[in-house]
């Protein structure tokens, strides 16, 4: 008999199915047993009713969780069930029965947890949250594809700092030469677009931040468009189409995951509705000020420093919507970036936060093509030129005024699934105290 997945299961009321997977749980009572089955598309319960098969029935009894089964049945409707069917078993083959399965229905602690994470991943919740994150990444390649841009992912080793070489893992590469693993493919985003006018790069990124926050990982994966003939505007207007457009596939294909990990979902159903708010940074201080005027704040903010995560949270929770905030000091932002016209001392980028307190999940703006202007940025930030002159042919042979961002998928999970910490938003998170497993 062919192999039925249990997410099909609906479609074969009254029918005689295999299913193949694992023993979630499992219980009895009297002459019945219950096992919770599940196969990686969801959870079924399949009941063993001992007078029809007293053999069958002890071999149900004797599974350990997790063990891998094959199980015959037929499927019949239960409007008590989640997803409305349950299996009258009539045959089960036993291909390992588990005993001392590590994870139990009792509280476990974090560390515990994150050490079982090749385990961990098979439970309720988190199978919800990689199933979001498989969702988010799929809405993100489709955005892209569906408007014109190009694919073109960058290189992980990398020969100089996009940021800072204090942000940076160093790694040995041939006969003694030094490489850098990417925090970010920005640079070479800028080249691609200058030949297709639309790419993105979509792969791992390496930051070697010493830093233990609930938004932080030392590999994480990132999208990054770039767009020829493009300013700010264009950067926001992109990044904010994207965002409801990821929404929307989550509300659309991942309810049932909502559910199970207790999203308020009408949180996520506000973002659709109206325009996200922009402000410019004069602005966001000024609020940060108020706010610790009145004493919602425990810091002052000085014009000219870059938010923590309080300020973020608390600029964020001043609007019903993501808001951008833009026109950061540009001693604050990366050599690249171009310079406000009016105001020299701005550069032209723009942070999309989040609500709910999940901070900065999109950053970029409009990339300075002057050549003159970048040779001085890369000296001012003691950068070696030779390692940027591939980098400033792209201002020597056809510039243009370019713009593009990065968003990092991890934290958009987070802030989808309304989970606190981005370690659970991706399968085996690499933390500054963690490289196992």
């Amino acid at each position: 008999m062919n192999q039925t997945y249990i997410n099909e299961l609906k479609n074969h009321i009254g029918e005689e199915v295999t299913l193949k997977g694992w023993l979630y749980n499992t219980r009895s009572s009297g002459k019945l047993v219950f096992l919770q089955l599940r196969d990686g598309t969801g959870i079924v319960q399949c009941v063993v009713f001992k007078p029809n098969d007293e053999q069958l029935f002890e071999s149900a009894k004797s599974l350990g969780q997790e063990s891998s089964i094959i199980v015959n049945g037929k499927v019949k409707e239960d409007t008590r069930s989640s997803i409305g069917v349950e299996l009258d078993v009539t045959g089960l083959e036993i291909i390992q029965n588990a005993t001392e399965y590590p994870i139990t229905p009792k509280e476990h602690g974090t560390e515990f947890l994150m050490d079982n994470r090749h385990l961990w991943i098979r439970s309720k919740k988190q199978h919800a949250v990689l199933s979001v994150r498989h969702t988010v990444v799929k809405a993100t390649r489709d955005f892209f594809d569906e408007n014109g841009f190009i694919l073109a992912d960058t290189p992980i080793f990398t020969p100089a700092a996009c940021e800072g070489t204090t942000t940076l893992f160093e790694v040995d590469y041939f006969d003694d030469d030094k490489a850098y693993l990417t925090q970010s493919g920005q640079l070479y985003n800028e080249a691609t677009a200058a030949a297709f006018g639309k790419s993105y790069a979509f792969g791992p990124v390496f930051r070697a931040e010493k830093s233990k926050t609930r938004r932080h990982l030392t590999e994480f994966w990132m999208v990054e468009p770039e767009m020829a003939f493009a300013q700010l505007p264009d950067v926001m207007n992109l990044g904010e189409s994207l965002i409801k457009f990821i929404v929307k596939r989550v509300l659309d294909e991942r309810r049932n995951e909502l559910t199970v990990l207790e999203r308020d979902v009408t949180k996520l159903e506000a973002i659709l509705e109206s325009d996200f708010p922009r402000v410019h940074y004069d602005e966001a201080v000024k609020i940060l000020k108020e706010g610790f005027a009145k004493g919602e704040l425990e810091n002052d903010f000085e014009w000219g420093g870059d938010f923590g995560a309080p300020d973020e949270t608390y600029i964020s929770k001043q609007f019903d919507q993501p808001v951008f905030v833009h026109h950061f000091p540009a001693v604050i932002k990366a050599f690249y970036f171009e310079r406000d016209a009016e105001r020299p001392e701005l550069a032209l980028g723009a942070d999309l936060l989040a609500p709910e307190g999940y901070g900065e999940i999109i950053g970029g703006g409009e990339r300075a093509f002057d050549l003159d202007f970048l040779e001085k940025q890369i000296e001012a930030h003691n950068l070696p030129k030779e390692s940027f002159e591939w980098y400033l042919d792209l201002r020597r042979f056809g510039a243009v005024p370019h713009a593009g961002f990065g968003m990092g998928i991890e934290r958009c999970v987070a802030w989808m699934c309304g989970i606190e910490h981005v370690r659970e938003t991706i399968p085996f998170p690499r933390l500054l105290t963690r490289l196992n497993p």
